[in-house]
């Protein structure tokens, strides 16, 4: 292949494997910003999914804080409602039945209120909302007893969870009010128990999810109730648990942490309880937060993923199509400008290139020189050999004729049949010449035997013309029929040499043998 031939082939280059390429780049950046914009609308909605687990849980635990702050003043109130009783000296010589009748109302007979006690100053049971007579117990070791005997200021006390002797094994949660004497000494307290099954079964109504936990804490750190439930957890202390000291930051708020208790990770919502010493906490696990999520963000991206392998496998699929297409388009477009049998440019193409560089020429006032090439009795060399031979010459001069035109701006033609033309941009005379003689060696030097000519081996014969920026009145069909006429000159003198146009000073140099 020529130097011409090869610059032209990969002068296309870019557009032939290019494009191509690029779709699979394309299609990859494409990929890659719908991934990044799934992402980013899945990142959302897990958040989403977070803000709408703290809104729940703060829903649950106002919703808990309602029931048990309307339960306790209730409760609280019937117990002022006894000390103020006690108080009263004609209510306290009232037969025993109107007595507990009006010191004990309808309060006492609710569900899961275990009994109402009045103590003495001892512990001693001395009157109750029931019908039973008091027993012989005492109270005196408690801690609600205890905080009323060394406080006069107390109010409403709500004492730790702590096995009523009264009820066999359950467990409740006492609330009392100091009695005070005329003096103000202390003279015993009210005490009413709540059993835990009510906070259990409030708790138990109010829906978590599958991990989910709901609290009822002492501000001291003491668990008093907790869902899911479990005995061996009331009344422990998690005053060192890290998801308590988060309770003791704010009156209320949101945070995730590890269950001190089972090591579930959590979404915790808290709210402090202004008038009474608890804090409702409401914890959603990670798991149900996210299970949603998490099925959505897999079947989005299963079907991403799909979509997107699709769309880049058929990208590439048109990319080599593409390429496939533009290679035949440039080879077929090739063809067209390049003669099949020898490889160089043909007529068509020639043409092309007389117009560029005659232009190019004149623009730029430089040499512009011509070679016409002619195979010596080629006409004899195909009777005495056949045309396939003949064809063989034909290739083998023209790769020859190709291989010794250096520069890239150099280029060869067939011209027709047997003849050539090399057109050699920015090239004067005596640098064509020089050219012109290397070729016309190198084919000698093929040492291609023909019997029919004078030198044993095929030869060539080469007219040379050069149009020079003095020559501002020739046109190109001059100076190429100048060409031609020296090329005519050659062959009436001997062949096998090259020939200057006659309108230059001309010589001649022939090869012998």
């Amino acid at each position: 292949m020529n130097v011409f031939r090869r610059s032209a082939f990969f002068g296309h280059s870019n557009s032939i494997f290019g494009a191509p390429y690029a779709m699979p780049l394309v299609a990859g950046i494409v990929a890659l910003s719908m991934t990044a914009i799934c992402t980013f609308i899945l990142y959302q909605s897990r958040l989403d999914a977070m803000e709408h687990a703290v809104d729940t849980s703060r829903d649950v635990a106002l919703l808990a804080e309602h029931d048990l702050v309307r339960n306790f003043e209730l409760y609280a109130l019937s117990l002022q409602a006894v000390v103020e009783g006690l108080g009263d000296p004609e209510l306290m010589a009232a037969s025993p039945r109107v007595r507990k009748a009006a010191l004990f109302d309808k309060a006492a007979s609710a569900t899961y209120l275990g009994s109402i006690l009045v103590l003495d100053a001892h512990g001693k049971i001395t009157l109750t909302a029931g019908a039973e007579n008091p027993v012989d117990d005492s109270y005196s070791d408690r801690d609600f007893f205890k905080a009323h005997q060394e406080s006069a200021n107390l109010g409403l006390y709500v004492g730790d969870p702590y096995v009523s002797p009264r009820h066999g094994d359950s467990m409740s949660i006492p609330l009392s009010r100091r009695i005070s004497g005329a003096d103000g000494s202390f003279a015993g307290i009210v005490l009413i128990d709540i059993q835990l099954e009510y906070f259990q079964k409030l708790f138990s109504e109010l829906s978590l999810g599958t991990d989910g936990s709901l609290a009822l804490i002492r501000k001291d750190g003491t668990m008093v109730m907790r869902q899911p439930y479990d005995a061996q957890v009331i009344g422990r202390n998690i005053r060192s648990a890290s998801t308590f000291k988060q309770f003791m930051t704010a009156p209320e708020g949101s945070f995730s942490d590890t269950s001190y208790i089972d090591g579930t990770r959590r979404l915790y919502f808290f709210k402090s309880l202004p008038n009474l010493p608890f804090i409702i906490m409401v914890a959603k696990a990670h798991s149900d937060i996210y299970a949603v999520w998490r099925q959505r963000t897999l079947l989005i991206a299963s079907v991403m993923g799909a979509l997107t392998l699709a769309f880049i496998g058929l990208s590439c699929a048109f990319g080599v199509q593409l390429k496939r297409k533009m290679r035949a388009e440039s080879e077929l477009a090739m063809l067209a400008r390049t003669d099949g049998l020898t490889g160089l440019s043909n007529r068509r193409k020639l043409d092309e290139i007389l117009d560029q560089e005659w232009r190019r020429a004149r623009r730029h006032q430089s040499a512009l020189s011509f070679l016409f090439v002619d195979i010596d009795c080629f006409k004899a060399y195909n009777d005495s050999y056949g045309h396939q031979a003949g064809d063989t010459v034909l290739a083998t001069v023209a790769k020859c004729i190709g291989n010794h035109i250096r520069r890239p701006g150099d280029s060869a033609a067939r011209y027709g049949g047997e003849e050539f033309l090399v057109v050699l941009p920015d090239t004067p005379l005596d640098g064509a010449q020089l050219i012109a003689e290397t070729i016309r060696d190198a084919v000698c030097r093929l040492a291609i035997e023909h019997r029919e000519s004078a030198f044993g081996h095929i030869t060539v014969s080469i007219g040379c013309a050069t149009w020079e920026p003095q020559q501002a009145d020739a046109d190109m069909a001059t100076v190429i029929r100048a060409a031609d006429e020296a090329l005519y000159n050659a062959k009436m003198t001997g062949r096998n040499k090259v020939v200057l146009s006659a309108r230059h000073r001309c010589g001649d140099r022939q090869a012998h043998g």
